[in-house]
């Protein structure tokens, strides 16, 4: 069996979510993992940003024109007047419900209440499309299943558990359709996979059921090999292992989930990603195949900070680095790349929310600088430090950008460069110029 999810522009109109239907009705059996229709997330935390505010008027206005939106959409995506009261009936209850919460005290275990609708709306209306078809479809609830363990991370066996105990009661029916993003908590309440879920969704139901193949489908053809929005000519990359594509999604290729990529590689479960618009082109397959002696993708992240801390106490001393780490460890904040010198550490963090508490307790172990407005550059591939001349082809390629750190040798796929924000672009292209 197949897991196949949808992102929201694949679901973003009656159109997009007709043409979906069309994709998905082959005949075979598969779990269709959907997202909310696109935008309406957004209008969702605005609706509670609003609530958090006590400006009720300003968050029925927002409902209201989600509610013509997909007064709009149903309209047109059904043929039967029968279907089309069906799923007006559907959404009015979910909106009621909106109405309903809005108008309670906004706290975090509400917000999450209210996002989780977007996915509700979305599978429920595409459900109801198939069966309209005469397709024998259904619809499991991701909250059934769906679950976060005490530190607020999915857990894979309860999930398997969970699911496994349901199967019995959709094992018949062609094609199961279900939400990405939304779960439980370990307490039962309503909570999320955080954004981008959808993915780890698909990945966490493809490894508990143990599919032949999960399929991720966006608006573009596979993960390209730089950035298509600042490079032109860019390809799509046929084949990447499951480091590599890990790589690529930490390091900015936005087409892919990060998180997606550990529970296919536990169970060894390609994952592959697709085009909606087009869907007979090839992607790009993520498995464990890898491809020695050559330089696969460009990635870059935003929105960068670096920290350096010059300190005499390093030298010739111990115990320096894990009194710095604890800082960061106290603050939960992750550290991206570092570099250290004998007296003196540099490294990149991406969560800046408790930046000036991190700093105050940096200046105990030294003087401290920061830049913010960075960007890490990460160049993929088969990077294992025997390959002679590759880390040369690199630096060679922006000889005319100024570099403030280089990370290279912690990973045999990545090597990573951090540079200011406006150098981004033609860093981009001269690692394309050089590189490819």
């Amino acid at each position: 069996m197949k897991v196949l999810k949808f992102g929201g522009t694949s679901v973003g109109s009656a159109e997009r979510m007709q043409h979906v239907a069309d994709l998905i009705t082959d005949g075979q059996q598969k779990i269709v993992v959907l997202s909310a229709m696109s935008g309406t997330t957004n209008s969702l935390i605005q609706i509670s940003d609003y609530a958090k505010r006590d400006n009720h008027a300003a968050a029925a206005e927002v409902l209201n024109e989600l509610t013509r939106k997909y007064h709009l959409e149903i309209d047109a995506l059904y043929a039967t007047e029968s279907c089309r009261n069906e799923a007006l009936r559907r959404i009015e209850e979910f909106l009621n419900q909106l109405r309903k919460l809005y108008l309670m005290p906004i706290g975090e275990q509400v917000e999450k209440e209210i996002v989780a609708m977007g996915e509700q709306m979305s599978t429920n209306m595409m459900t109801l499309l198939l069966q309209e078809r005469g397709v024998k479809a259904t619809l499991m609830p991701a909250l059934d299943f769906m679950c976060l363990d005490e530190n607020g991370e999915p857990s894979l066996p309860l999930i398997t558990e969970k699911l496994h105990a349901i199967w019995s009661s959709y094992k018949d029916y062609d094609i199961v359709i279900t939400q990405g993003f939304i779960c439980r908590n370990h307490n039962g309440r309503i909570s999320n996979l955080k954004r981008g879920g959808s993915d780890y969704s698909a990945s966490l139901i493809g490894a508990a059921i143990d599919a032949d193949e999960i399929q991720i489908w966006t608006d573009i053809d596979g993960m390209h090999n730089n950035d298509p929005r600042f490079v032109a000519n860019t390809k799509p990359v046929p084949q990447l292992s499951f480091e590599e594509a890990a790589e690529l999604a930490y390091f900015g290729a936005k087409i892919l989930h990060p998180t997606c990529i550990l529970p296919a590689k536990l169970k060894n479960i390609p994952v592959r990603l697709l085009n909606t618009l087009e869907p007979s082109a090839q992607g790009t397959t993520i498995s464990n195949t890898f491809k020695q002696g050559k330089i696969e993708a460009v990635a870059a992240k935003d929105g960068i900070c670096a920290i350096r801390i010059l300190s005499g106490r390093m030298l010739m001393a111990y115990g320096f680095l894990r009194q710095m780490f604890e800082i960061f460890e106290k603050y939960r904040t992750s550290i991206d790349l570092i570099t250290t010198s004998e007296v003196a550490v540099s490294l990149t963090i991406d969560n800046t929310d408790h930046l000036d508490s991190i700093v105050d307790e940096l200046r105990n172990l030294g003087t401290v600088t920061v830049e913010r407005n960075m960007v890490i550059i990460s160049v993929v591939g088969d990077l294992n430090t025997q390959n002679v001349g590759y880390e040369a082809k690199v630096v060679d390629a922006l000889k005319e950008i100024p570099v403030r750190m280089i990370s290279y040798g912690g990973s045999d796929h990545n090597i990573s460069i951090l540079i200011r924000a406006e150098d981004k672009t033609r860093a981009l292209q001269a690692l394309s110029d050089n590189l490819f």
